[in-house]
């Protein structure tokens, strides 16, 4: 009998997710939304393509310049574990990479350590590994070399990602620093407001064309929508603010773009 329905068991990847969008809609998050002029930055990324043959990855020169910010704002690289904040030597971000497994299109945590010490290059590369990973068994976990997430019960899930999110080890190894560019994607204005278990977090939205005022003539400018979020328990609005302005300031400055065009 057509009962006009389809019934599918949930698997353990819509699971997992699950779980952690449970547990990080409790935190105390704060977002800065807004959108920033990326018409310099992207222009150089060009410029860089056209004479060194090599496309760069937006989300890479993001990474760098998040990790450039951070290390004017050593105290936003933390934590807060039982009755302590934890703060983070090593500038560790975490790159929301969209992975097929079984099936299935789930985002994966590509966790990249020394950010603050290493290239701009050297970031690009470790998401290009990652999103041209074709190993054929596919797991969870597989990107942070943690393949026994399969393995925890799906009524355990939402206690570990409890207890994760405030362990030492764990913030070690993962960081409390993220970036997700879910809403490039979109073809239309498009801001994310998430969340997640990190201290600071940058979701990238959308790249409109908007018509602005330049030296008294209207262009048309590639203006990316972003949200800046942050942990309310460790940061407050005002340094956040602050921190929010610095950041866009780097982004659209091109600096670091400028002085890889010049090696």
């Amino acid at each position: 009998m057509d009962t006009g329905i389809k019934k599918e068991k949930l698997s353990f990847l819509r699971q997992a997710v699950i779980a952690s969008a449970s547990i990080t809609k409790q935190k105390n998050t704060i977002h800065n939304v807004t959108e920033i002029d990326i018409s310099k930055p992207r222009g150089l990324l060009k410029e860089y393509e056209n004479t060194k043959n090599q496309k760069l990855s937006l989300t890479g020169y993001l990474a760098k310049c998040l990790a450039s910010t951070i290390i004017k704002y050593p105290n936003f690289n933390s934590f807060i574990s039982g009755r302590q904040i934890i703060y983070i030597k090593d500038i560790i971000i975490s790159i929301l990479v969209e992975r097929e497994i079984d099936n299935q299109y789930v985002p994966e945590p590509l966790v990249i350590h020394n950010c603050g010490g290493k290239s701009l290059l050297e970031i690009h590369a470790e998401i290009r590994a990652a999103q041209n990973n074709k190993v054929p068994s596919k797991y969870l976990g597989q990107l942070s070399n943690n393949f026994w997430l399969r393995w925890i019960p799906s009524f355990l899930l939402k206690a570990f990602v409890r207890i994760a999110s405030k362990n030492v080890k764990m913030g070690l190894k993962y960081g409390k620093l993220a970036i997700t560019s879910v809403g490039m994607y979109a073809k239309q204005p498009f801001w994310v407001v998430p969340h997640g278990s990190a201290t600071v977090l940058l979701s990238v939205g959308s790249i409109v064309n908007r018509l602005v005022l330049v030296d008294d003539k209207i262009e048309s400018r590639e203006h990316l929508c972003l949200t800046a979020s942050f942990d309310h328990d460790i940061i407050d609005g005002a340094p956040a603010a602050r921190f929010t302005n610095d950041l866009l300031e780097e982004i659209k400055s091109g600096r670091l773009l400028i002085e890889l065009l010049k090696q």
